[in-house]
């Protein structure tokens, strides 16, 4: 009984823990570090559409790297990494104790917030790791990075069939995240009634764009992967840096992804406004 009783009384600190300022705070400022990674990917992945990208990769990788030229780089990604970090904590309080709003319990949603968590804490680790002084990490081309896991997952036994299915699953994420932006359901995470017609109308336009924009590059991406394993050729997995580079082969030229450089820094600005207007 007595077990039990203080078991139930752990619970009910972590769960107030979780909803607490520090973590509403930690959330926050995961939005912030988010929505500077996606603007400096859009800003390179336009310098790439003008032929003008200096040697940078338009990924994650591309933009740790250009912080990390920048006068205080190391402070900066210090406090990148440190705000990932925050958002990793936040969605692990997500996935143990359910996210804010109706049906926040849902186990459905719950892993996907553990999902998330393990994917902040890794982009956290990768930026933590690359500003206390090891440069292989975080900066990495994740071109070459899909290329090798991709060559390794297809001389697994039913490694095609793998590959397949990651890929066909990140496609359909990528429509996924494209189509919820375009319905606009991110407003239920958004505290819209505080916000005035004008601030709401252009949070629409960059939650629309933004979202679509990075739903298209998923689905693209995930599509790449498709092929190399119909067709057995690692070298057909794309990182985002090679997935936007194809853009440029298609008949609207340099202009698409122009757009979708755009439309990417568009959704780096949208999570700015998450961190200003998101219900933690």
């Amino acid at each position: 009984m007595a077990t039990g009783s203080v078991t139930n009384q752990g619970v009910g600190q972590a769960r107030r823990a979780a909803n607490s300022q520090a973590v509403a705070v930690a959330a926050r400022a995961g939005f912030v570090a988010r929505g500077v990674i996606y603007v400096l990917i859009g800003v390179l992945a336009l310098r790439i559409a003008f032929a003008d990208s200096g040697g940078k990769q338009a990924d994650r990788g591309g933009a740790i790297a250009e912080i990390a030229d920048k006068p205080f780089g190391t402070v900066l990604l210090w406090v990148l990494g440190i705000a990932l970090a925050g958002m990793a904590l936040w969605r692990l309080s997500e996935a143990l104790f359910g996210q804010a709003g109706p049906d926040g319990d849902k186990p459905t949603k719950r892993a996907i917030a553990a999902g998330r968590f393990v994917f902040y804490g890794f982009v956290s680790y990768s930026v933590l790791s690359f500003a206390a002084g090891d440069k292989s990490s975080g900066s990495g081309s994740s071109d070459k990075s899909s290329k090798d896991i991709t060559a390794k997952a297809l001389d697994w036994p039913g490694g095609q069939w793998i590959v397949g299915a990651v890929g066909i699953g990140v496609a359909v994420a990528g429509v996924w995240i494209a189509v919820r932006a375009v319905m606009r359901k991110y407003h239920k995470h958004l505290k819209m009634s505080e916000m005035s017609p004008k601030v709401r109308k252009a949070v629409d336009v960059f939650g629309v764009f933004g979202g679509a924009s990075r739903g298209t590059v998923f689905a693209v991406a995930g599509g790449f992967a498709v092929a190399a394993a119909v067709q057995h050729k690692p070298g057909q997995a794309k990182g985002m840096d090679d997935t936007l580079r194809s853009f440029t082969d298609t008949p609207a030229g340099p202009w698409l992804l122009v757009l979708i450089s755009v439309g990417l820094a568009a959704f780096g600005i949208f999570s700015w406004a998450n961190a200003r207007w998101r219900k933690v």
